[in-house]
């Protein structure tokens, strides 16, 4: 079993940033991919970022530029540095990997809102 702590929600005033994390734990053979999703009030969850075993990434068209996803493979953790908030960005968020025994995992999620 593997388990995923995010940590680094909050509140936080539109233009500002927050940085997620993302640790996980258990029995991990091999991670093949990290990500970031993320679902407001009343929407389909969405993938915000992922991040694959040889470090290519990919965003959101509505991330991209603002938001950075990178890992520290040492400590199976994951990160999601979000820079230029906006009011539509408030979400919970929630993280996902899938090992390489293609097992895949989600942590419970942490709430990020963007407000004046």
């Amino acid at each position: 079993q593997v388990q995923l702590v995010e940590s680094g929600g909050g509140l936080v005033q539109p233009g500002g940033s927050l940085r997620l994390s993302c640790a996980a734990s258990g029995s991990i053979v091999g991670i093949y991919s990290m990500a970031w999703y993320r679902q407001a009030p009343g929407k389909q969850r969405e993938l915000v970022a992922t991040i694959i075993s040889d470090g290519t990434t990919n965003y959101a068209d509505s991330v991209k530029g603002r938001f950075t996803i990178s890992r520290d493979i040492t400590k199976n953790t994951a990160y999601l540095q979000m820079n230029s908030l906006k009011p539509e960005d408030t979400a919970v968020y929630y993280c996902h990997t899938r090992l390489t025994t293609w097992s895949s995992y989600w942590g419970q999620g942490t709430q990020v809102t963007v407000s004046s």
